[in-house]
């Protein structure tokens, strides 16, 4: 009988066993939520900042706990066992839950914070040490999704710690969420200064570059003006110059906490991405109208801005009012993190990201960055597909032996790192590679061989 129960735990991945470190790592992570949920209700067991600290130990402790538990056992090597048998990453009903939770949790944090009160309140002691003032809903927002980024990127590590690049990769989106996107604002907030988060920039930040935005930072003196002066390179200098050399890896993989959590908390939905032809075209046209828009925006501002109000102003205000609640709230906060469970973990960045789009525009027609395919060694698995999270059938182009120059292309790895035969590299070549590479798969043949070929004939 043990046997049998044996071999029926093994064909379904959801009935094996967790050990009993696990079980007590699940149990301080229950705890944690536990404290959360109180709090949500109004109720003030004891003091708010033990509440916190309680909710933040249990929940910390209990997920590195399991995910130690979990791979340290484990031979090196990305395991994705059961990822299409469990409910949570197969769009099953615990994924749609989910989805619905942190969806519902969105839309109370951007409209209706006084939902969140009692959470709210649970960060004081953290932001009177972090930034001298108590916390409000987007201190709250950042320190889940600085938790979240630390954590799962802690996870990812351990899964992929036989890659160096996933390793490198991983540290480099905890750090700059962590430092610039948390620990910066907030010691900008408490030496008085504004919140500044130089990891986001135009046209991302889409209220970076307005009229009003650049007169407010000239207004504090010689830190707005090296604000203003950096909001201009960025966007202008840096990201052109780095993406030639990197593809917009050196952004979307590296350095944007949208792609930070969508790696390291998205990383058990990646295979949900659509890789149809269908969603490629809407996908284009989305991503594309989005820069459009947000352009169309930042120029209506400034002529608006310049006949003081007397040309545009009745459309300016309206427009400005939309793009704010239907891009930069609803589709970039709310769906972009709350459908991941539904359509995978790069909604925004793939559909909606204004800087994706720029970037990947950049990438495509000169950068020097590809992922190189040897399509001899492909024997069509179809890993890389899968677990493309960009939506990109990499299959297509690995059995062609095709260099994958797609705008929408990440540069995440994940791709070559899943390849049991090594078929896909990342590398920084020339921007004449594909030419290159064409030349190398042609057979040339001189005049001199050619008649003596036609002589054998």
């Amino acid at each position: 009988m043990s046997q049998v129960n044996s071999s029926l735990a093994l064909s379904n991945p959801q009935q094996l066993e967790i050990s009993a470190l696990q079980k007590v790592a699940l149990a301080l992570v229950g705890l944690g939520l536990l404290v959360l949920i109180i709090a949500f209700a109004g109720a003030q067991v004891v003091s708010s900042w033990v509440m916190f600290r309680i909710s933040f130990f249990g929940i910390a402790m209990g997920s590195l706990l399991y995910t130690q538990q979990e791979y340290k056992n484990k031979p090196e090597g990305i395991k994705n066992n059961g990822v299409f048998f469990k409910s949570i990453s197969s769009g099953g009903v615990v994924a749609w839950i989910l989805g619905i939770v942190v969806t519902g949790f969105y839309v109370c944090l951007y409209w209706f914070p006084a939902l969140l009160e009692g959470i709210i309140r649970m960060h004081d002691g953290l932001s009177m040490i972090l930034r001298g003032k108590i916390a409000d809903q987007w201190f709250v927002y950042g320190t889940f999704y600085t938790v979240a980024v630390l954590l799962m990127g802690i996870k990812f590590i351990y899964k992929y710690r036989h890659n160096k690049y996933q390793t490198i990769r991983t540290l480099s989106v905890m750090f700059f969420q962590l430092g610039f996107a948390y620990l910066l604002p907030a010691f900008l907030a408490a030496m008085n200064q504004p919140e500044e988060y130089f990891s986001y920039f135009w046209p991302l930040d889409s209220y970076a570059l307005r009229p009003d935005w650049i007169g407010s930072k000239a207004g504090i003196g010689n830190f707005g003006y090296f604000v203003i002066i950096t909001g201009f390179l960025l966007p202008f200098v840096v990201t052109p110059i780095l993406t030639y050399l990197y593809g917009k890896r050196w952004y979307c993989s590296w350095v944007c906490g949208c792609g930070g959590l969508a790696e390291t908390a998205g990383d058990p939905f990646r295979q949900l991405s659509d890789k149809s032809m269908k969603a490629w075209k809407i996908e284009r046209w989305m991503i594309y109208s989005v820069l459009v828009a947000i352009t169309l925006l930042t120029v209506l501002l400034w002529v608006n801005h310049q006949t003081h109000n007397n040309l545009l102003g009745g459309i300016t205000e309206p427009y400005k009012k939309t793009y704010g609640f239907l891009i930069a709230q609803m589709f970039s906060g709310v769906i972009g993190v709350g459908f991941y469970p539904i359509m995978g973990s790069r909604v925004w960045c793939r559909f909606g990201c204004p800087m994706a789009a720029i970037l990947g525009l950049q990438q495509k027609f000169f950068s020097r960055f590809r992922i190189t395919t040897n399509g001899g060694q492909c024997i069509s698995c179809g890993n890389c597909s899968t677990y493309c999270e960009m939506g990109i059938d990499v299959r297509h182009y690995a059995q062609r032996g095709q260099n994958i120059v797609r705008a929408s292309c990440v540069g995440c790895g994940i791709c070559a790192a899943v390849c049991p035969r090594g078929v896909l590299k990342l590398e920084n070549g020339s921007v004449d590679i594909d030419q290159r590479t064409e030349e190398l798969k042609t057979i040339h043949i001189s005049a001199d061989e050619v008649g003596i070929l036609e002589m054998d004939a």
